[in-house]
């Protein structure tokens, strides 16, 4: 299985539309309440990003499919003085769990982290997540 990672346009319609149904999707789950975003959230979550100017959002595709979904956030470190990524939602489609497109987003976001001379990479997962804690540890 081919997997293509690609920076989200989020003027793109596709795009925007993949973003709000992979955080969706992500936020039915029962680990993170089981509920999905609110009708609120959905409306203006695009936007939102799209003013949030130190954002990087990456869509996984599997074909014309869209797959997976990392949404990170720039920073920096004061005590390195260099930049630094966190990555903030990291959600694979259910269907397409355990196939490599977590890997596949790890890499992209790893990749990008280096090429900008990133002093670290941060994450938080819940204790209870034991598949995201499994990629997570695979990925160092």
């Amino acid at each position: 299985m081919q997997v293509q990672i690609i920076e989200a346009d989020l003027l793109n319609a596709k795009h925007a539309a993949a973003v709000e149904q992979l955080l969706d999707e992500y936020a039915h789950a029962p680990l993170e309440g089981g509920q999905g975003l609110a009708q609120d959230v959905l409306a203006r979550l695009v936007d939102q990003l799209q003013n949030a100017s130190m954002r990087l959002v990456l869509l996984a595709k599997v074909g014309d499919t869209f797959t997976g979904i990392a949404v990170c956030f720039w920073g920096f470190s004061t005590f390195a003085a260099r930049p630094a990524i966190n990555i903030h939602d990291l959600a694979v489609s259910a269907t397409y769990r355990g196939r490599g497109v977590g890997s596949a987003l790890m890499a992209e976001v790893e990749s990008r982290a280096r090429a900008a001379d990133c002093c670290r990479i941060t994450l938080e997962v819940k204790g209870d997540n034991h598949d995201a804690r499994r990629l997570y540890s695979r990925r160092g």
